[in-house]
């Protein structure tokens, strides 16, 4: 009985091997439910074990965790800028978002005593949103004016209270195009509230080598570079607009800069 379940399950791996060879949406396909599947019940395993449930505690677990996913997909990450972090205090990071893999990208580089703000959907994406959950992410409700800007206020306490820096992903959603969404304005009010620093962290496209629309996903190299961090001392709710545009045209060149894009 055992002999005969070890041979269909080779079976079933070589063919698998053999359908991703030959069908782009099935490596697409097997590679994005290997991910999750990791996701799962590796991260999610250790976090529930080690802290028995939801807090921001758990993101150095899953940062170790998840930092070796990497392997598993063939990805190499070229890492510049890294003593930006190295501020005094809190601060605002803001980098730019463009598919389920950035988790890989941010627990890359995520800094100690640092939290994610996101939108409330995310709780609902599956594998990805419950180990968002189980991180302590802070979640917005986008839909309302009022409470996103009640909790983004609590934020601002809670960053310059606890010491803690906080990710946000001004373009809002996912965006794999190779260029930058507008921005939303929302982590730039809540550092000029906070009167802390932004520090921009761009990745690389991703198109080379993870596109949902064509099913491509192989292995690549995706490089990161954190930017110096952009001070809002003395900065009010009329310079906002300013700052936003400010950074988003600073990542923007970059973006292309580490793509390999002209401006």
């Amino acid at each position: 009985m055992e002999l005969g379940w070890l041979l269909w399950g080779t079976a079933v791996l070589l063919l698998l091997h053999v359908l991703m060879e030959l069908s782009p949406a099935v490596n697409f396909a097997v590679r994005i439910g290997f991910y999750c599947l990791l996701c799962l019940v590796l991260a999610a395993a250790a976090c529930l074990l080690v802290n028995g449930g939801r807090t921001v505690k758990n993101m150095r677990i899953i940062r170790a965790v998840v930092r070796t996913f990497k392997y598993f997909f063939g990805l190499r990450f070229e890492v510049k800028g890294l003593e930006n972090f190295k501020v005094e205090g809190p601060a605002i990071i803001v980098s730019n978002h463009q598919s389920i893999l950035d988790m890989m990208g941010l627990m890359e580089v995520l800094p100690d005593n640092c939290v994610q703000v996101g939108k409330k959907e995310l709780m609902y994406t599956g594998t990805v949103g419950l180990i968002i959950y189980l991180g302590g992410v802070i979640f917005i409700n986008r839909k309302s004016t009022s409470s996103a800007k009640m909790v983004m206020s609590e934020v601002a306490k809670t960053m310059v209270a606890d010491n803690v820096k906080v990710w946000v992903y001004p373009e809002g959603t996912r965006n794999c195009t190779g260029d930058l969404l507008p921005f939303k304005k929302g982590a730039f009010h809540l550092a000029v509230q906070a009167q802390v620093p932004v520090i921009p962290v761009v990745y690389s496209s991703f198109t080379t080598f993870y596109n949902p629309k064509t099913k491509l996903f192989t292995s690549g190299k995706i490089k990161v570079e954190i930017l110096p961090p952009i001070e809002t001392k003395g900065l009010t709710s009329d310079d906002v607009t300013e700052l936003t545009d400010r950074c988003f045209s600073t990542m923007r060149e970059t973006l292309f800069r580490l793509s390999g894009r002209p401006s």
